[in-house]
């Protein structure tokens, strides 16, 4: 299926309370004397109810604590839910239409966890979700991805056909930013800002009757997801890698990759390659695993990462599937080796390769595989594009210096070291094969 998970948010987006909350939290802040309640809730809306409560009495003095606000706040919402909360019309068709089709769902909301159950109860609508995930037990609130992350994981599905059910905007585009296609949920009356969010997300629907399950599969193109941990003398982080594995319909360990993988305890679905380089230990785990093993003499003409990729390309055809690969401990170390891998990437330019490590995410684009990429990152974040193949044409919008279909030669640095000018941006390769690199400082 082309949706294999489900991640709601609550408030807004299953039950009309936005009005409720919005209502509690200034009226809460009228009762104090606060000025202007109305632009304070807004302005703070995006914080979990924890967070909300402990910056007014830190920021405004008001209440004995953030503490004590909490439960001022906790008794008003509560009772309100009770009283005056209902269901989005459809919505309760529409999540039994996933259960019927196996989907897992969870809810990610900002509000507390007990409360969260406790509408959910009141509606019977419990039994349509596996998890409740609180933001504020995760971190960070919904202007980051942490919260969907984090959900996924515990779902266990790929990202890629996790989709994310929000009514915030802040919300949308953070999934988005993270790769998680989303359907922007609209009322007549919570005044969402809807051209923001009909150029973040995925579908727009103003009411659940316009969705169904074959509808958001229409939408979502049916591929293998394949991960190839490479072994390059700087591999990446336990954290990225069991973040890339869980996106990942197979993972496939190009020869000293089954190191790495054995270093975190990422089972590989196959390994693949001379073994001049990975441990026999590695090798037996994997084995013994129940990896498939696809071992070849070391006397040969194709790299291990080219046999790996190999091997990806010969398992989605077999899936009659389209294949998207993301390698990864592959660049750091070798720059001999680094300038092999982005020819092999090249010569795979038609499934749409990425290459993640730490600090940089490069995707190669191709009119024969995936032609441009949208950029939604931070203003100022920097940007290269190298052109992987003779008569490479590119363009640049949204960048410090931009390009209009312009030919770049084969390794040229002309397109090294852009910048965005603001949040979104867009590189498009019209012919050839072109390297774009989005540098991340904090990795």
């Amino acid at each position: 299926m082309a949706i294999k998970g489900a991640l709601f948010d609550c408030d807004g987006t299953i039950v009309d309370s936005m009005p409720m909350w919005t209502s509690c939290c200034v009226s809460l802040l009228e009762r104090y004397g606060v000025r202007d309640a109305m632009r304070v809730f807004l302005e703070h809306e995006s914080l979990d109810m924890n967070k909300k409560c402990l910056w007014y009495h830190d920021n405004l003095g008001i209440g004995q604590s953030g503490e004590a606000l909490y439960e001022e706040l906790w008794a008003m919402v509560s009772d309100a839910y009770d009283r005056q909360v209902q269901v989005f019309e459809g919505c309760r068709a529409f999540l039994s239409e996933l259960h019927a089709h196996g989907v897992p769902c969870a809810i990610v909301s900002s509000t507390p966890t007990a409360l969260v159950e406790h509408v959910l109860e009141c509606h019977g609508l419990a039994h349509y979700f596996q998890k409740v995930v609180f933001v504020g037990d995760v971190g960070r609130g919904k202007e980051h991805s942490d919260c969907y992350v984090a959900a996924c994981r515990m779902l266990g599905t790929p990202r890629e056909e996790t989709w994310v059910f929000e009514d915030a905007p802040f919300g949308v585009r953070s999934a988005v930013r993270a790769g998680f296609p989303t359907v922007a949920v609209l009322n007549d009356h919570d005044g969402r800002d809807e051209e923001f969010l009909a150029t973040w997300a995925t579908v727009v629907a103003r009411s659940y009757k316009e969705l169904t399950v074959s509808r958001l599969e229409e939408l979502r193109p049916r591929v293998t997801r394949a991960l190839v941990v490479a072994g390059s003398p700087q591999q990446s982080s336990q954290d990225l890698l069991m973040s890339l594995a869980s996106d990942a319909d197979c993972v496939i360990a190009a020869d000293a990759g089954v190191n790495v993988l054995y270093r975190v305890g990422i089972v590989p679905h196959a390994y693949c390659g001379d073994a001049d380089s990975a441990s026999p230990e590695a090798i037996e785990w994997a084995r013994n695993a129940g990896a498939r093993l696809d071992a070849h003499p070391i006397e040969k003409d194709d790299t291990d990462l080219g046999l790996a990729l190999s091997l990806a390309r010969d398992w989605a055809e077999e899936r009659g599937t389209a294949l998207r690969v993301c390698v990864t401990c592959a660049s750091g170390g070798r720059p001999d080796h680094a300038l092999g891998v982005w020819g092999v990437l090249a010569r795979y330019a038609k499934a749409c390769p990425r290459l993640v490590e730490d600090g940089f995410e490069c995707r190669v684009l191709s009119p024969a595989g995936e032609a441009s990429w949208d950029l939604h990152e931070e203003a100022g974040t920097t940007v290269s594009a190298i052109a992987l193949a003779p008569h490479t044409v590119a363009s640049e919008r949204g960048m410090r210096w931009e390009l209009e279909g312009e030919e770049l030669g084969l390794l040229d640095d002309r397109g090294v070291s852009n910048r965005m000018t603001g949040d979104r941006a867009h590189v498009e390769c019209e012919s050839g094969v072109l390297a774009v690199f989005v540098l991340r400082e904090n990795g």
